[in-house]
């Protein structure tokens, strides 16, 4: 919100700070404003060519991208091995054990329903898992397609052979769990020595991409946008680069931690440049810098050397020796302590600005 301050017959200077998204003006005398018994003292600074662009800070919850549960599918059986929390499982490694039997993480997009046999339909998880059988390595002469064929047998059977298992060219429900990608072990759901009776859950994860979760105020909401460059300050003061990826349409009301009034929040989530750069941190606060709107070769001024003009607009007073004059200005975007204008005022032009 932008209040404008009008004092009839005179032009008073406007300081502006940025609070919460908004800009909020305060009158001064300024030097030869009339009906002012107290003179504001005055400096010079010179307009300037620059860039600007507006930055918007928000709380963030360093984190990982993507949540994940992990189920036990088939007959179940005893829960004879487990990860360990913090433990990374890749593409074809064991992920937990049922009856001493690994079952073994490939990747892809949904769960498998149903065993892996000569003589099954079409359909998208033969694609998954020939597509797996070719990443790890077994895929000699298999065309990757919808078909389990005798070559799709073949390629299982390499696979079964070169981790130990019965090679029988065919994959039982349960044998695999499928997950979009690494898993990260946030918790174990599961028991050693428990019997999990299938479709029970046995730990969750994460994915391997580090990324933030935001809160934004509700009210603040207008400058965060999905897309929008980010710098994130981490815990250590380093300062990551990242992209707002998500912000969700609805608010919700969080509780306060300073016994204000709760206040409607909108969460969001940022992915980072460089996901390596969380290192070993598995959740930490940081504080995300949201660039929004910018502007580039523009001339700009302190926001202290504006004048609120009583017939509307604003000016600046220039000096050019012991001369000074009021220019008429149209102000762009604020930034920070800068701000742009557009006017009878030239680059290195002597703008007069507040002091003390």
């Amino acid at each position: 919100m932008r209040r404008r301050a009008v004092v009839a017959g005179a032009a008073v200077v406007v300081a502006a700070t940025a609070t919460g998204g908004g800009w909020w003006l305060r009158a001064r005398p300024a030097p030869g404003a009339a009906a002012s018994s107290a003179q504001a003292a005055t400096g010079t600074v010179p307009v300037v060519r620059t860039d600007l662009s507006t930055t918007t800070h928000v709380t963030g919850a360093l984190g990982f991208r993507d949540a994940y549960t992990v189920f036990a599918q088939g007959p179940g059986g005893t829960v004879t091995g487990l990860p360990r929390p913090g433990q990374v499982i890749g593409r074809g490694e064991p992920v937990f054990e049922l009856d001493g039997l690994p079952v073994r993480l490939l990747y892809g997009a949904r769960p498998a329903w149903r065993p892996f046999a000569a003589g099954m339909t079409a359909g998208a998880d033969v694609r998954a898992l020939e597509e797996n059988l070719v990443a790890l390595g077994h895929g000699r002469s298999l065309t990757v397609d919808d078909r389990f064929t005798a070559a799709t047998a073949a390629a299982v059977r390499r696979w079964q052979q070169a981790t130990g298992q019965t090679a029988t060219g065919r994959v039982e429900l349960g044998a695999v769990t499928f997950q979009p990608g690494p898993v990260r072990v946030t918790e174990l759901t599961a028991k050693l020595g428990a019997t999990n009776r299938g479709e029970e859950p046995v730990l969750s994860g994460t994915s391997t991409a580090a990324a933030v979760t935001i809160s934004v105020p509700a009210g603040r909401s207008y400058f965060v946008h999905a897309g929008d460059p980010v710098t994130v300050t981490m815990p250590d003061g380093a300062e990551v680069k990242g992209t707002v990826a998500y912000l969700s349409a609805v608010a919700e009301t969080a509780p306060s931690m300073d016994g204000r009034a709760p206040q409607p929040m909108i969460t969001g989530l940022v992915t980072l440049d460089d996901p390596s750069a969380a290192g070993d941190l598995d959740r930490a606060p940081v504080q995300v810098n949201v660039t929004g709107k910018s502007v580039r070769g523009v001339l700009a001024v302190p926001v202290t050397a504006l004048v609120a003009l009583a017939g509307g607009g604003y000016g600046v007073w220039i000096r050019a020796g012991a001369q000074r004059r009021l220019a008429g200005v149209t102000t762009g975007l604020f930034a920070e302590t800068l701000v742009e204008v557009r006017g009878d005022l030239r680059e290195g032009d002597l703008v007069e600005v507040p002091v003390g």
